[in-house]
């Protein structure tokens, strides 16, 4: 019994944790033979490998096979076969790849059903039967011996580590074997040639660190809870809460490449979706049905800083102190929605090639070189987290601010809160989580001292979070301020007509979700999203004013550059003066409730 590895992503730790399942053997790539020192002419049939005595059969798959199959004749395929074939028969050559080429990627259904690519392929195997046999791999395991013994390095396939590496090195990294190709040098260096390895994913998109971190806390959760009720892990169907747990350890949100990804909104949604669905279920199994409201103070993402981690039967929350005292993630549970799972707009290495007016793949048309593509080439300098804090330099404007080039006076929106006190009140189920910064604001006669007070507070029989503000200035003289807070928010679409803002009392034209504008006076805002049910409301004190806009990226995809929105940007503002030891109180009331469904 063998297992197909996710993106070939391989770990010398994996054979002590496959071997006691009863897998014997797994599919990788001829790179990661060549990055152990293996010389191509070594690379066939199969090779054993051990972690701690714990054995595995590695069988490697054929680079030339992959990148023929299924865009090259049958007639050249079959020569590829023939530089392999051996007068004993017994050397194995190994071929299997993704399910996609064969109709998905563009332009493949054509050449591989139109033309019948597949069917002339299938015979010409047939036609040649006497000198290529197909065998399974259990078959081939039967028969033959290894090859010997390898140890592999922590591997995937060349673009996927290509594309782990960060920005500016993956462009340094594309430049090299661009260099070494032209001057016919490639193929000598090109087992000491390689990229980054999976996890690096985790360093280049915080979003993906925390799905994953979020995927590991789950599992654990579910688990505790089968075992406190006695259900096995082997139960056929599985229980709903382990199958909810494997749907949202699916791969593909969790790193980006040539493909969208992590990039695409849709695919985090669903993950999150399961995830946050197994979560539930767990804690039913552990605490039943009924209502409760709860905090834990872990190292939720594993950066040696604690999380706040509060959950009741309708919300979940993380609080994350040491990065602006934000909100990390909000929970919709009824719905299994993540409200703030959004992506921010980072340099990629593929941007060049818009600017560059370079073909995205080969074969592909250059990437449309528009000025609608190249505005939306914006880059963050902070998380798009939610409930981050803003002083605003004079003069900062709405599209300023949009471009993340504007002039940011004060400490607080990626610095360390301190965790003053939670308090619990049992009587009408509330929590209460204060956070604390001592920063100060930028200006030509030094630092002024700032004081920021944030106290989160929570109910356990409603989907509600109030955030209270306390500013008090600190400095020596009357000074002018320009406070806000930031919310990041998705409803995964900006301009389906079911997902939409609502402005009680306020006449608003466009009211799509990828609209831009500003409200000079604001008191409530509903973000309503009609297909799920649920309507999300913020009420202001006092009123405020409003900045909103779309929050997009540029990703590349198998047609090409493309805009993808992740979500909505607003920026809660007030512009107030405090003079010496004087305090500003500001507060914002967040309450998520279902709605009947469209239709």
């Amino acid at each position: 019994m063998g297992l197909w590895l996710a993106e070939r992503i391989w770990s010398p730790l994996l054979p002590k944790m496959m071997a006691p399942t009863g897998l014997i053997y797994t599919i990788v790539d001829d790179s990661h033979f060549c990055y152990a020192g293996f010389s191509e002419e070594d690379i066939f049939g199969y090779y054993v490998t051990e972690c701690e005595g714990s054995t595995l059969s590695l069988f490697p798959i054929n680079k030339k096979l992959r990148y023929a199959i299924p865009f090259r004749s049958p007639e050249e395929i079959l020569d590829i076969l023939r530089l392999y074939a051996t007068d004993p028969g017994n050397l194995a050559v190994t071929y299997a790849d993704d399910g996609e080429k064969f109709g998905f990627w563009p332009g493949t259904h054509r050449w591989v059903y139109g033309e019948k690519w597949l069917e002339k392929f299938i015979l010409a195997l047939e036609e040649n039967g006497e000198w290529v046999r197909l065998l399974t791999f259990s078959e081939y395991l039967e028969k033959f011996p290894p090859q010997g013994r390898a140890y592999l390095p922590p591997a995937s396939y060349d673009e996927m580590m290509e594309w782990a590496l960060p920005s500016l090195s993956a462009i340094a990294f594309e430049d090299l074997l661009e260099e070494l190709k032209r001057e016919g040098r490639y193929e000598k260096y090109r087992p000491y040639l390689r990229g980054g390895i999976w996890e690096n994913f985790l360093v280049k998109y915080p979003e993906a660190n925390q799905l994953h971190k979020k995927m590991l806390r789950v599992s654990q959760k579910v688990h505790r809870a089968m075992q406190s009720r006695f259900i096995s892990t082997k139960e056929f169907p599985p229980p709903p809460a382990l199958q909810a747990l494997w749907r949202g350890q699916d791969s593909c949100a969790y790193w980006h490449g040539l493909f969208g990804g992590l990039h695409l909104n849709y695919l985090r949604h669903a993950t999150y979706q399961n995830l946050i669905g197994a979560e539930r279920l767990a804690e039913v199994l552990e605490k039943g049905g009924g209502k409760y409201l709860q905090y834990e103070i872990m190292d939720f993402d594993k950066d040696l800083q604690p999380e706040i981690l509060v959950s009741s039967p309708d919300l979940g929350v993380i609080l994350k102190p040491g990065y602006g005292g934000a909100v990390l993630e909000l929970d919709y549970r009824p719905k299994r929605f993540n409200l703030t799972n959004v992506l921010a707009r980072r340099p990629e290495a593929y941007h060049r090639k818009l600017k560059k007016n370079q073909a995205n793949v080969p074969g592909e048309s250059p990437p449309p070189r528009t000025p609608e593509m190249e505005e939306a080439l914006l880059y963050d300098w902070y998380n798009r987290y939610s409930f981050l804090d803003h002083f605003l330099g004079d003069g900062t404007t709405l599209d300023q601010f949009r471009r993340c080039q504007y002039p940011e006076v004060g400490d607080f929106v990626n610095q360390p809160y301190t965790l003053e006190e939670i308090e619990e009140f049992d009587g009408p189920g509330v929590l209460s989580v204060l956070l604390r910064r001592k920063g100060g604001l930028w200006g030509r006669e030094g630092t002024l001292p700032i004081e920021t007070r944030k106290r989160f507070t929570f109910y356990r029989n409603q989907a509600r979070m109030e955030v209270g503000y306390e500013i008090t200035h600190q400095g020596a003289s009357e000074t002018r301020l320009w406070f806000g807070v930031e919310l990041n928010l998705t409803l995964l679409s900006g301009k389906d007509s079911t997902r939409h803002f609502l402005f009680p009392g306020l006449m608003v034209e466009d009211r799509r979700l990828c609209s831009m504008g500003a409200i000079p006076g604001v008191e409530h805002i509903r973000l309503r999203d009609e297909s799920a049910g649920f309507e999300l409301s913020l009420d202001l004190s006092p009123q405020g004013q409003l900045w909103r806009f779309p929050l997009e990226t540029v990703s590349q995809s198998e047609s090409g550059l493309q805009k993808t929105y992740q979500g909505t940007v607003l920026l809660l503002h007030w512009p107030f003066s405090l003079k010496p030891t004087e305090k500003k109180m500001l507060g914002i009331n967040l309450f998520l409730q279902g709605t009947r469904p469209a239709g």
